[in-house]
């Protein structure tokens, strides 16, 4: 069965979700503690399985999510598409005209800015808080690639659709559309932007929650199905899209398990994204937000799971630490 077919039989058809023992929780507490860990919670069907605060990390102390901020941009997208502001498989350059001469940029899309397979350099720079204008150097990136090629992961391509979320919205600005159409929903207020010079905020990164705070974004997923199906990736990379990962591939006999921080330190043309999946141990309808070191959000809607990892490790483990969370019972 290929992996995305067997990704929707699993999830349609799954039976009753199955807690997890408590034998795994533990060890994966005690790994996570041991490996830098700050908090832990995994939550199942909306209740608390375990909570737990290491390393001088405490519950009411909002962490850094890093990339994970991504994922919020991501949904914001969505309820744009829902509203009508554009279709994710219309060009960028209908909006942002400056690009309809440029022989690549004239071609990406929508979807192809949020799954990263635009074409457009990183622009890692751009993550810089001093940085003066991040809209007009993520304009002028340039097109290392054919759109739909390659996948290639950093800020450039969020500030792009930032813009074109400015003026599609021409009255509102695009951090106020993510506080109602978003951030409200999920009972969260205004966040840390890291806005540039002009007042534009950092796509890429930034949000700083604690975990409980993180959590209720699972939350959020595991009741709407119709966003969940839509985070299929892309030919470049199948295991990413709007700023989640999944775990889809992990389906297949032919599944890679992929250290996905450690591919992207990597430059994009040595990175390796064929047949990846972030743990062969942890089942395939799982979806991860992904944040630099350590910080992490499992969500399994088979089994109404949602767990949230914050850290400072500089070498975390998704394939460890979830093998040890979905581990069979002995």
């Amino acid at each position: 069965m290929k992996p995305l077919l067997a990704f929707l039989h699993f999830f349609t058809f799954a039976s009753a979700a199955e807690t997890l023992p408590a034998h795994n929780i533990q060890a994966a507490s005690a790994y996570s503690a041991a490996h830098g860990g700050h908090a832990l919670l995994i939550k199942q069907n909306g209740k608390i399985l375990h909570e737990s605060y290491t390393n001088g990390h405490t519950k009411s102390e909002p962490h850094r999510i890093y990339s994970g901020t991504k994922a919020f941009w991501g949904l914001t997208a969505f309820a744009a598409e829902k509203d009508g502001l554009f279709s994710m498989d219309e060009h960028v350059a209908d909006t942002i005209t400056e690009w309809q001469k440029d022989p690549r940029k004239k071609n990406i899309t929508v979807r192809q800015l949020l799954d990263f397979s635009h074409g457009l350099e990183p622009m890692f720079g751009l993550h810089e808080n001093s940085f003066k204008d991040r809209t007009a150097a993520a304009l002028k990136a340039g097109a290392v690639a054919a759109p739909g090629r390659s996948f290639i992961y950093g800020p450039a391509a969020l500030q792009v659709f930032h813009e074109l979320l400015a003026r599609k919205l021409q009255r509102q600005t695009p951090t106020r559309y993510l506080e109602r159409k978003v951030l409200g929903p999920l009972g969260l207020g205004s966040q840390r932007y890291l806005p540039d010079q002009h007042g534009a905020p950092l796509l890429a990164a930034g949000f700083m929650q604690t975990a409980r705070q993180w959590s209720e974004l699972g939350t959020w997923m595991l009741k709407h199905e119709d966003i969940l199906m839509k985070l299929q990736g892309s030919s470049a990379n199948a295991a990413f899209a709007f700023g989640f990962w999944n775990n889809h591939a992990a389906a297949s006999k032919a599944a890679r398990q992929v250290d996905a921080e450690a591919m992207l330190d990597k430059k994009w043309q040595q990175q390796s994204w064929r047949n990846a999946c972030l743990s062969r141990s942890a089942p395939a309808d799982l979806i991860a937000c992904i944040g630099s070191y350590g910080q992490r959000l499992y969500i399994v809607p088979s089994m109404k799971l949602v767990i949230v990892r914050l850290a400072k490790d500089s070498k975390p483990n998704d394939a460890q630490m979830l093998r040890l969370l979905f581990a069979p019972k002995s």
